[in-house]
This record gives structure tokens, sequence and C-alpha cells, in this order.
């Protein structure tokens, strides 16, 4: 903790308390770091990459066999998170993935189960159709089952991280856009309400990120992404108790994944099945007024529904956009940015697969801020790789 008796110096400011940075917060308040949290907008908010009511988390990764081991201890920081807090928000429902036997995807569930020991399961067309007879798959599909996969719940988990990190000593402050930092003897953070000095910065703005970090060598693309949620005529076949979460790979179109119906007692948001098209969205800047739907967009999700679930129908009752952060190869960066000794922790370009990670991402940058080192395996997301 830092011997600094400056009101507005703090050991670790962080910048953005979204998915990873109010992660980050509460693992760095419980340590006994004086936090400061600053974030642009509300605390949560549809702004950035974390809205939605859901998000899926697995562990047969399909992205890369190196992500399983941060997957088993999100898992196991999720459940001690539930545990601390008396609140859930890991739900197990099971996930289905269909798709040709060739299939990138459906070749990388496979590698990362035979690899890390991940139990998953071949099904039949007979098998699948006895069990969760509301999809329609060609024949020529494999199906594999991941009874550990479901879904986490992004905007609750972020609440509780934010709320418990206040609660454990932290600083959070909502509606403080950041207009510059800068690193002297002390890092210097200036808002429109004050400025703040650190010891240490962490830099978790999603979108914002290249605003922040002008010279970041890695260039990331914001891409709008569209979520839909749908009525189906009969929605307790599609309750979480009778639906699993599910990943489709239509030969054109490309990757389709969704949830069951949410009830409306446990969660925000519209009550519907939720579905979204996995693909690099309409590029924009973060500020883009986000409130035009591409009718194509729209339509591509009515015939994905019409073909694969028509139980579902295709009346959609809600849209919503969703921002995406890509690296230039998908995967996250985490790291010390270069030139600060060791001062400065970035997170970024998590490419529309990150918020499952959240509850180790933010124990990897309170490690990094700390300590200048982490014990887990995240050395294949480094700036330099």
């Amino acid at each position: 903790m830092s011997k600094d008796i400056t009101p507005n110096h703090y050991d670790v400011i962080v910048l953005g308390v979204g998915s990873m940075g109010s992660a980050a917060c509460w693992h760095l308040a419980r340590r006994g770091q004086k936090v400061l949290g600053l974030e642009q907008f509300d605390i949560p908010h549809e702004r950035g990459s974390h809205a939605g009511q859901s998000r899926i988390i697995r562990k047969a990764y399909f992205e890369h066999p190196d992500y399983v081991p941060l997957l088993e201890r999100a898992y196991e920081n999720w459940q001690s998170f539930e545990k601390e807090t008396g609140t859930r928000i890991y739900h197990r429902t099971g996930i289905l993935y269909f798709g040709e036997r060739e299939n990138a995807t459906i070749r990388g569930i496979r590698t990362s189960a035979r690899l890390h020991g991940i139990p998953v399961e071949d099904w039949t067309h007979a098998q699948y159709q006895k069990k969760y007879p509301a999809f329609r798959v060609p024949d020529n599909f494999d199906v594999i089952y991941e009874a550990d996969a479901g879904f986490v719940t992004p905007e609750r988990a972020i609440r509780l991280y934010a709320g418990e990190a206040v609660r454990n000593g932290a600083v959070i402050m909502k509606n403080t856009a950041v207009k510059e930092w800068k690193a002297g003897s002390k890092i210097e953070v200036v808002t429109a309400s004050g400025e703040y000095t650190c010891g240490k910065l962490v830099i978790t703005a999603g979108a914002w990120t290249g605003r922040l970090v002008a010279g970041l060598k890695a260039k990331l693309q914001v891409t709008r992404q569209l979520l839909a949620w749908v009525a189906p005529p009969d929605p307790d076949r599609f309750s979480p108790d009778n639906f699993p979460c599910w990943f489709v790979e239509d030969p054109a179109l490309g990757t389709f994944y969704g949830f069951p119906v949410m009830p409306s007692n446990d969660f925000n948001g519209p009550i519907g099945l939720k579905l979204a098209h996995h693909h690099p969205g309409i590029p924009c800047g973060p500020d883009d007024i986000l409130g035009d739907i591409p009718a194509a967009e729209e339509e591509k999700l009515r015939a994905f529904l019409r073909t694969y679930l028509p139980e579902a129908g295709d009346t959609i009752i809600a849209l919503k956009h969703c921002l995406y952060t890509y690296s230039p190869d998908t995967h996250f960066i985490i790291d010390h940015l270069p030139d600060y000794d060791g001062r400065v922790v970035i997170a970024c370009g998590f490419s529309g697969h990150g918020f499952k990670f959240a509850s180790v991402v933010g124990e990897i940058l309170a490690d990094l801020a700390m300590k200048g080192k982490t014990d887990l395996p995240n050395g294949f997301l480094r700036l330099e790789r």
C-alpha cells in the first residue's frame, strides 16, 4: 500500500470499470491496495462490450487450446466469487455445437478437449433430436455436447465486482471521462472533475483503448455487432431447464450462437431467446450513434431461425448493439506497456470472446500491477507475439 498520504494519490488507478476493469478493481482492493476506478459511463452500461444479459462460458475452446488453463482458473474464480457474494453468476446449461466435421470450430473444439481432457460427447442426430427437438440441422453435421458449459451474467457480475471493490476500500467514480494521462515520477490522470496520481495504472478501456494509448503497436478495430431476442410461441420449451446454449456453424454464413429464454424474475433485459451472428461486424468509432439496425443483418438472423430453429419462430422483440474490439489476430492483449518501467498495464483486444475470462483477467491484472508478473499462463497474450 502506498505511503503517499495525498488525498488524490492511489496505489493503482484503473481506467474503465467494465468487464475487466471491475474485476481488476476488486482483486486489487481485496489485496489491500488503494484503488481508484474511473468509468466514463454508468456501471454497467450499454455503450461497450458487456451489455446483453448473458455470455457463453465453455472450456473446449476452439479459438486456441492455450486459453484452456485460463478458463479452468476462470471457472474457479467465478465459483469462489459466487460463494463470497451469495449471488449466482454462472449457470450450467450445457452447450451443443453443430457443424461440418472439417469446420475449423468443430476441429478446434476436439483439439482443445483432447489436449486438456475436457469432457465432451459426440451425439448422434437421434440423441439431440430426442433431447432438444427444436433444432433442425443437416444430417452431415457433427454434434458435440459439452455439459459443463453454460452462461454467465455480465451486468450482474460487473455490478457485483464494482460494489465489492468499494466494500473493500476502492473508490469508483462513474460518469467520469479521462482526458489524458502521463507518466513522470508519478502517473498523472486528468479528468473533467479533477486530477489524480498513482504508482501503477491499469487500462481496461475496451473500444476507447486506442484513444488512451495512441502509440499502441497492435492496431485495434472496433465493430458493432447485433444481438437479437425472439419470442417463441412456447417459451417453456426454451427455458434454461429445458434448453442449452448452442453454436451452429453455417457453411455459408458462419457462426451463430444463442441462449435459453431467461426467466423474467431473475434477469434484466428482454425476455426471449437470445441469438447473434459471430462475425466481423460493421466498423465504427466507439462514440458513434448505434441506433440504426442494418436490415440485412436482421434478415440473416430471421433466415437462420427459420432454417435451424423453426419452432422458436422469427418474431424479433428486441435488437441491441454490442461493440467488439478486435486485435490483429483476434487474441487478447494483456501485458505491460513498453517504456513505462512496468508501471502501466493494459488489457484489450478481446475480440468478442472475452467476458467469460473476466474473473481471471482481473487476477492477472492485479498480479501485473502489484508484482510485475503473474504465475498464470498468459504469455501467449503478450503484446510482442
